[in-house]
This record gives C-alpha cells, sequence and structure tokens, in this order.
C-alpha cells in the first residue's frame, strides 16, 4: 500500500500527487522455509525471482540435476596472495574480474614471475569456465586463446567441466537469465553477496537430451572461436600498423632528456610549449617521443579533426534518465560495458520521454568509434552491426568517421597503446578525469606512406568487426534455444504458460 500525503493550497480541495502504480510482487513462503531460514521474516530474505527460476525448472520436462554434483569435476579458487607487480618485460599478464566480460581483455598490471605466488594455481586452463564470486556474482566467460596463459585474482572461480562437450551447455544455462538468479540466490532466494564453490552443489540445472546439449554446445563454442578470430585480426592489424611506422614496443620507449640530477623523475618545459597547461602528466616526454617517431615514419600527421579522418565528433549533454521495462524503450547502456560483445547492464531508455534527445544525440551507429570521456579516459569500442540504432550514456564522445576506408584504421590507431597515450594526455580534472571533443580534435593521428598497407590494416579491422557480430547471433541463438527448449519447456514440451506471459 502507498500512502499519498495532502497538501491544501488557499483553501481548495487537497491535491493529491500523482502516484504511478508499481508492479506487485508476492510469493508465499512455508513455515519451514521461514525455520530453515534462521526464523526471518523480511520479504528480501525470500527473492522472488529466485523462486521464480526454481519452480520453472521443476515444470521443464528435463531431469533436473546438481551443477556441481553432476556437471563438473571442480570448481575453486586459489587463495588470497600478496601480489608484486612488476614491468611487462618480467611478469606475466594479470587480469581483474571487472574485465571477465570483455573480448579483447588488455591487462593493467603484470606479477612477478619469481615472486609471491604459485602461478599454477593462477594461470588459467583452456575452456574452463569463469565466474565472479565477488562484487559483481555470476559474470561468466569461457577461457579460450584470448585469456589462457593469463592470470585472475581469487575473486574469480574456475570452473572445470566433466565433459568438454558440455562446456558450451553449461556456460550458456549459467548466461541465462535464469542461471544468473539462481546464481545470486540461495536455497531459500536470500541473495547473496559472495559465492563460494559449495554454493553450486545447490545450483539446479536441468539435463536435456544429449542433441539439443550438443546444439547448444556447439553454438557457443564457435561464437567464442569467432571472437578469438576477430582477436587475432584486430592483433594483426596492430602489428602492420607499429611495423609500417617503425614504432617499438611502448616499453621501449625511453625519453633521453630527463634531468638526471635529481634523484627522481623529472623534465623541463619551455614555456612556449606550456599551452595553458600546467599538469606534468599533459607534458609526459614519452609523449614528444611518440611524436617525434610519427614525423619520422608517417606520410602526413594529421589530427583527428581533419576532415579526411573524421566527419562528425559530438559529446550528449546530462540528462535525466527515464528507464522503462525491456520492449518498452531502446537498448541503453554505459561505459563500463563498452569492451563487451553483448553488454551486460544494459537498461531500456524511455522512447516518449527521450524520443527526441535519442535520435539526435543518443544513437550508436554501425562503424561509428566510440571514445569514453570521464572517468576512465580513452577506452575505444568500434560499433558492431549488433549495437546499430542501440543508445549509450552521456559520458561518451561519439566519432564517425569520414568514410569506410579510413574508419578501421582509425580505430587501430586510437586503440593502439600510442594512441591511448596520446588522448588521455590531455585528461583533465584532480578527482574524476574528463577529455572534451576539442581534445579528440586535437590527437595526432599518421597516415602512412604505403596505401595499401594503410587498406590492409583497415580491412582487418572491419572483418575483426564483422565476426564480433557473428560471435553475438552465434550465443543469442543459444541463449534462445536454452530458453525455449530447455528451461521453459514444459513437461508436455510446450513454453509454460508464465514464460510466455513474461515475453
Amino acid at each position: 500500500m502507498v500512502a499519498a500525503q495532502c497538501v491544501k493550497l488557499n483553501n481548495h480541495a487537497p491535491v493529491l500527487p500523482d502516484v504511478t502504480p508499481q508492479p506487485f510482487k508476492w510469493s508465499t513462503v512455508s513455515l519451514s522455509e521461514v525455520l530453515a531460514a534462521g526464523g526471518r521474516l523480511e520479504a528480501s530474505v525470500f527473492n522472488i525471482e529466485g523462486r521464480q527460476a526454481r519452480e520453472a525448472l521443476q515444470r521443464c520436462k528435463w531431469p533436473v540435476k546438481s551443477l556441481l554434483k553432476d556437471f563438473l569435476v571442480s570448481a575453486h579458487y586459489p587463495g588470497r596472495f600478496k601480489r608484486i607487480y612488476v614491468t611487462r618485460s618480467h611478469g606475466e599478464p594479470f587480469f581483474m574480474p571487472s574485465q571477465i566480460n570483455e573480448l579483447r581483455p588488455r591487462p593493467t598490471k603484470y606479477i612477478s614471475k619469481t615472486k609471491g605466488v604459485d602461478h599454477a594455481t593462477l594461470k588459467i586452463k583452456l575452456h574452463s569456465i569463469l565466474m565472479t564470486r565477488s562484487g559483481t556474482i555470476g559474470n561468466c566467460t569461457i577461457a579460450t586463446e584470448t585469456l589462457t596463459g593469463g592470470a585472475f585474482s581469487d575473486d574469480v572461480i574456475r570452473i572445470e567441466p566433466s565433459k568438454l562437450n558440455e562446456v558450451g551447455y553449461l556456460y550458456a544455462f549459467l548466461k541465462s537469465k535464469t542461471g544468473r538468479t539462481l546464481i545470486n540466490t540461495n536455497d531459500y532466494g536470500a541473495v547473496v553477496s559472495h559465492i563460494e564453490p559449495e554454493h553450486l552443489t545447490h545450483i539446479p540445472i536441468p539435463d536435456p537430451s544429449p542433441i539439443l546439449k550438443q546444439q547448444i554446445h556447439d553454438l557457443i563454442m564457435s561464437s567464442f572461436r569467432l571472437r578469438d578470430e576477430s582477436n587475432a585480426l584486430m592483433d594483426e592489424a596492430q602489428a602492420l600498423l607499429r611495423s609500417a611506422l617503425n614504432l617499438p614496443n611502448i616499453d621501449d620507449i625511453r625519453p633521453t632528456y630527463f634531468d638526471q640530477s635529481a634523484d627522481l623523475n623529472n623534465y623541463s618545459v619551455g614555456l612556449s610549449s606550456l599551452h595553458g597547461r600546467l599538469e606534468a602528466s599533459y607534458h609526459l616526454p614519452v609523449v614528444d617521443s611518440i611524436q617525434r617517431l610519427l614525423v619520422a615514419n608517417a606520410k602526413e600527421v594529421v589530427t583527428v579533426g581533419d576532415s579526411r579522418v573524421s566527419k562528425v565528433i559530438s559529446l550528449p549533454g546530462r540528462f535525466k534518465r527515464v528507464y522503462v521495462e525491456e520492449g518498452q524503450g531502446v537498448t541503453f547502456f554505459s561505459g563500463k560495458n563498452i569492451g563487451e560483445l553483448n553488454p551486460s547492464d544494459k537498461r531500456y531508455l524511455s522512447f516518449s520521454q527521450h524520443d527526441r534527445r535519442i535520435k539526435d544525440q543518443l544513437t550508436l551507429v554501425e562503424g561509428m568509434i566510440l571514445v569514453t570521456c570521464s572517468g576512465t579516459v580513452g577506452n575505444i569500442a568500434l560499433v558492431p552491426k549488433h549495437w546499430h540504432d542501440w543508445a549509450m550514456t552521456h559520458d561518451i564522445i561519439r566519432l564517425i568517421p569520414a568514410n569506410k576506408e579510413i574508419s578501421g584504421y582509425l580505430y587501430a590507431w586510437l586503440a593502439s597503446d600510442f594512441g591511448n597515450i596520446l588522448i588521455t594526455r590531455f585528461a583533465y580534472g584532480a578527482v574524476v578525469p574528463h577529455i572534451e571533443i576539442h581534445h579528440l580534435n586535437e590527437v595526432a593521428v599518421p597516415l602512412l606512406h604505403d596505401a595499401a598497407i594503410q587498406k590492409t590494416i583497415n580491412d582487418k579491422v572491419l572483418e575483426s568487426s564483422r565476426k564480433r557480430f557473428e560471435a553475438y547471433e552465434l550465443e543469442q541463438k543459444a541463449l534462445k534455444l536454452m530458453d525455449e527448449k530447455v528451461i521453459f519447456c514444459g513437461r508436455d514440451g510446450i513454453k509454460t504458460k508464465n514464460h510466455a506471459m513474461n515475453h
């Protein structure tokens, strides 16, 4: 029940505020469940979504088994350990749990190969399933070529399936809405803030026919194979770019004019080079080193704002968002999901409240380049086909390349280590860094002497983007099979009534 306050104005009749009815959620709870939950009576202890997910599995026609006992060899994570970070050349790549959904995660830190930890317990095994267990619970991926050889922290559970040909099926179940709901609730539905491997014992999972499991597995593994192929194409494009510009590894660039008279990194900047910026980060010697390399090896060095490079660069203004249910608005996501194939935190922005803003400012277009400009600055994405007509937060600069002949090449440059340094040097703000459109306009872009190599780089990036779209399509097909043929397939072989109503 909602209590509304009345306000009396000028002796007229009371004015009631407009109260929008909210969907009413309810469920019945048995006395045994209350006692098993420690006598708790709060509704939050008996999560409705979790109960509905378990009831849906009880209605499906397939036998329901235990995820841990019947499908897995083991589920574990390493104990906490002291991390000793070193340079890239002396360490092994270390990924953060927040990167688990990224298509092409780039390690930001490297841990020592010789001190502080048993690397055998940290390294990721091929075709294991990885799941976050703390903070954001239940994000998962399959360890393919992109991740194997790297390491994750103890906040990621390593799941090893009993059968190799069930990896894709198990991933699809854990990725489904029902699977995610079950992971985030305990036996009686209470929301949990952490998950341990033993909790997987209580996760029920349908065991459909071998043919159906194989079909879902094959779709998922094909999706991940395409992701690896996409990443390989991107790596090839980056290698060609470095070779054409005769660029060393970014860690090998050593500025030659540090002042060695003081026992700290320091350098001098001429008054004519200040450009109104007094932050040391703006005047890093590595920036000058990169720009000199570009001038020496490129046919021409232009800027992002050059009409040969970009057509439109825009940044939407801030606005109050009105969210609606799925299917009633445009798909909307934030900058933290920019590296994901299918953004995990999608919401839906009201058409009726934001129609003009969605059309003029927020809508994404295939081939558009996105640059994060607040908080984490300089993350780059090339909009794939399945993001077309979706919308994204205002904290993202939208760059429409001049044409398709430059879009892939421009993305390859901006996404490189060198492009990232040239973008982030413009960041301002003491606590939360920002960049603006005019900063991105000034970022240097090298054009190559060999037009054929520049075209090859461009084509490889566009082909990489195409493979990502295909990977998305295959995963969605697998998830649809999981929903319609496994989870919500009633004992008569027909989707349950509740599921049909919800969709």
